[in-house]
């Protein structure tokens, strides 16, 4: 097909998928192939192309078919080549357009089955993305796919029904407790979209035909298993079936539990080994037990996981069993388990585990793939609708009156990332898409369980900031929200967006930025003029950012010893332990003015895979046998924005003397000493930050110089660098 495929601007093609014709198609495209000037479609001027499929063919998609573009059919002209460019009535002109993607001679595609394709859709020039996957297709049709995967859902090429069985011990409330447990963890870790969990029951486990359709088998129970149970276990292992155990009684070939007193329940260090050799080392908290080899040798799998102590305790064993693909994956520490202080004994344990919590699933979700299961990040969620809300009733009216001189014919605001079209009131069936959203600007619509508008507009306190907000349940990323408006909006407008979820989260250097429920998502337009204090040093933008998200808790009665840190140059942590939350500053100088985004994120309720603040409130009310409560993330967010707002004040007014206390205060590297180049490098102390808001270290000699980051690594304290002097 390379030689006959065509986009409509001469654009790469990024993707070819091949799909299968019927004996009968094939033949006719021969045909049609032999004698192409009989067949090619003339290219006339009519109103609209229309052609019938033949019985069991395809319904045809050309270039200018409205369904082709998730449009209401309506009458359009079309070629049938593709020869001629899209008009400007088609989509509209600007960075927005799509252009689609067909062959040259579509009559050719006339065949194609029902079974392979469902429809053609358009690309973007930007995006093309996958064809969506028709479940009705035999598995020959798929079983060349390099990717078992089609929007977001796994193809189960064993044809067993998706079904995940958890078997816990006998039916008592301890046992619920540890199915909870153990499904929570997993629901974390496999797309629960593509397979159900399952509790299985004893009696069920012994009655019922559960084998034929299990992909997984968890136990997780220390009880003794019954010998008929086990029995029917050992049956699902020779069948090809798969087996994790989770610290566990159940073992078989030659491998015995045996009890080891001293582990039992205290924090151990882990070295595990991949499938690929690598090593994961974490802290656990072991079950007391140990694996030890019987009389008979085995060779284990190659997955393998022992404790770093002298007698190297194997804690992780990778058995396979029958000639039919059966493997299992036992483990004695509690990977099921989240850190809590209700399980270890100190302070400095419950760090150590939770410090490790990512690691924890890191190993899991090895575990699970080497056991055939797709650990891959869910499905996607839809686009929702974004809301035009105003923080103060003053402001609504001219918002609206200068949105009306602003928004195009189609009352739309385009930018190079997006465009946003503004709407009284938003319908199910209008397609969302990350390059054109609606914006729904009739606040009496609005109301959603994770953004409370009167909780905002009671703890913002600006003059200026965070005064108009968009808000979206779910959204690609809030910093294209305002791509398009920070250019034009008054200043005294203050936007800001927010959402519950983003989809494509950014983080610093083109990193990715896991944008999950329950985390306080934002990004805030500001503007400095050039000739000013902060315009001077526009680095230090992301570092009253950091401050501002720190102090906003710290600040609170009785929150001032919540543990929350600064990390130079823009991230927040948890003491100096593990990150919590994170700074973007994109900038962007229009003649003496600089229009700067601040995007900002940090875990307010979301626990895994690290921590989040709640937590550390939690933990704080156990210690100290308070009662603090909950925050929520439109709280903190309105007063994230309001202590923002006064330390820019007080930097434009006196420089950076004035806020360098308070970050230093909050900040993790007093005394710490880092290595310039890489870690066999120069050791230096770091000293603070220089007047544009670089690092500044101490080296041997009695000099203090600045260093910048090499630009290569996730963490940006390591492989510093000193900059070229002129």
């Amino acid at each position: 097909m390379e030689d006959r495929l065509h986009m409509d601007n001469g654009l790469v093609p990024q993707k070819i998928m091949s799909v299968r014709l019927q004996d009968s198609a094939l033949k006719k495209v021969k045909d049609q192939a032999s004698n192409k000037q009989a067949q090619i479609l003339e290219l006339k001027p009519e109103p609209s192309l229309e052609i019938k499929p033949e019985q069991n063919g395809m319904e045809h998609v050309g270039r200018d078919d409205p369904k082709a573009l998730g449009e209401e059919p309506k009458q359009r002209r079309g070629s049938a080549s593709g020869s001629e460019p899209a008009g400007d009535s088609d989509r509209g002109g600007g960075p927005t357009e799509h252009y689609h993607l067909h062959l040259s001679s579509c009559h050719e595609c006339l065949e194609l089955e029902n079974s392979t394709i469902e429809s053609v859709k358009f690309a973007s020039a930007e995006n093309i993305p996958d064809l969506p996957y028709d479940y009705s297709s035999s598995l020959e049709s798929v079983a060349d796919e390099t990717s078992p995967e089609r929007e977001g859902r796994r193809v189960n090429l064993t044809g067993k029904a998706p079904n995940i069985l958890l078997y816990v011990g006998s039916n008592s409330q301890d046992a619920l407790g540890r199915f909870h447990e153990v499904r929570s963890v997993l629901a974390d870790c496999v797309d629960i979209d593509s397979y159900v969990l399952y509790h299985l029951l004893e009696d069920s486990a012994l009655r019922d035909p559960w084998t034929d359709n299990c992909l997984l088998l968890v136990i997780a129970t220390r009880e003794s298993i019954p010998e008929d149970l086990y029995q029917k276990f050992m049956a699902y292992l020779s069948q090809g079936g798969k087996v994790l155990g989770l610290s566990s009684s159940f073992t078989f070939g030659g491998f015995q539990v045996t009890s080891k007193g001293a582990l039992r329940k205290t924090v151990q260090n882990l070295v595990f080994s991949k499938a690929d050799q690598s090593e994961v080392k974490l802290s656990v908290l072991s079950s007391g037990c140990r694996y030890q080899e019987g009389p008979v040798r085995l060779s284990p799998g190659g997955l393998q996981g022992h404790l770093e102590n002298d007698d190297k305790d194997r804690m992780i064993v990778h058995v396979p069993f029958g000639t039919r693909g059966g493997e299992a994956v036992l483990c004695q520490v509690h990977l099921e388990l989240p850190p809590s202080s209700d399980i270890v004994q100190t302070p400095e344990d419950f760090n150590l585990l939770k410090s490790s919590n990512f690691r924890r699933y890191e190993v899991l979700r090895e575990i699970l793939t080497t056991l055939g299961l797709s650990c891959d990040m869910k499905q996607v969620p839809a686009l929702t609708p974004v809301y035009l809300l105003s923080a103060a009733e003053e402001i609504r009216d001219p918002l609206m009156q200068w949105l009306g001189k602003h928004v195009d014919s189609e009352g739309e605001i385009k930018s190079s990332q997006l465009s946003l079209r503004f709407v009284s009131s938003y319908m199910s069936e209008v397609e969302i898409t990350p390059s054109c959203i609606p914006v729904v600007t009739n606040m009496e619509a609005f109301s959603s369980e994770n953004f409370n508008l009167e909780i905002y507009r009671q703890n913002l306190q600006t003059k200026q900031l965070g005064k108009v907000i968009l808000f979206a349940e779910v959204t690609p990323t809030t910093m294209h929200l305002l791509d398009g408006l920070m250019f034009q909006t008054p200043q005294e407008m203050g936007l800001i967006a927010i959402a519950a979820r983003q989809t494509q989260g950014k983080g610093r250097g083109g990193n990715a930025w896991l944008s999950p429920v329950g985390c306080a998502l934002s990004t805030l337009l500001i503007s400095i003029p050039l000739r000013s204090q902060l315009g001077q040093r526009i680095p230090f933008v992301q570092h009253l950012m950091s401050v501002a998200v720190v102090e906003a808790v710290r600040s609170i009665p009785k929150y001032q010893d919540i543990n929350l840190r600064v990390k130079w140059p823009n991230d927040i942590y948890y003491s100096d332990l593990m990150k919590i939350g994170g700074v973007l500053v994109n900038s962007t100088l229009m003649g003496e003015t600089f229009h700067v985004l601040i995007g900002c994120g940090f875990n307010v309720t979301n626990s895994n895979p690290t921590i989040c603040i709640n937590d550390l409130i939690t933990e704080y009310n156990k210690q100290h046998k308070a009662e603090l409560k909950p925050l929520r993330a439109d709280y903190l967010i309105a007063r994230v924005v309001t202590v923002l707002e006064k330390l820019i004040e007080e930097f434009q007014d006196k420089g950076p003397n004035s806020i360098l206390p308070l970050y230093y205060r909050y900040w993790v590297h007093s005394g710490q000493q880092v290595h310039l180049g890489s870690a066999d490098g120069p050791k230096v102390s770091i000293v603070g930050l220089d007047d544009s808001g670089f690092l500044q270290v101490h080296q041997e000699g009695g000099e203090v110089v600045t260093v910048h980051p090499d630009g290569n690594s996730f963490d940006m304290l390591r492989n510093l660098i000193l900059p070229k002097r002129r």
